[in-house]
């Protein structure tokens, strides 16, 4: 089975560990993803998402969110839902 790409990171915040990306698709805490690009390429567990700094508990597409990740990301590196 493949994955689905449900995002694009727009943005890193290196000082917070945080990626802002722009939703294609849906996400929820508890989810999986898989982020992947030119030099990233690693899968973490969604703990959190922000939302303009308010806490929910999933978005849609077409949302801007703010997630925790363990590793630098650069803009435009594609975020999969992983299996």
């Amino acid at each position: 089975m493949t994955e689905k790409e449900i995002g694009r990171v727009s943005s890193y915040f290196s000082h917070v560990g945080v990626a802002a990306i722009k939703l294609s698709g849906k996400l929820k805490v508890g989810d999986k993803i898989h982020v992947k690009g030119h030099t990233s390429d690693f899968e973490v567990k969604v703990d959190s998402i922000q939302i303009e700094r308010d806490e929910v508990k999933e978005a849609k597409k077409g949302d801007h969110v703010g997630i925790k990740v363990p590793d630098k990301v650069r803009p435009n590196d594609a975020v999969f839902l992983a299996k």
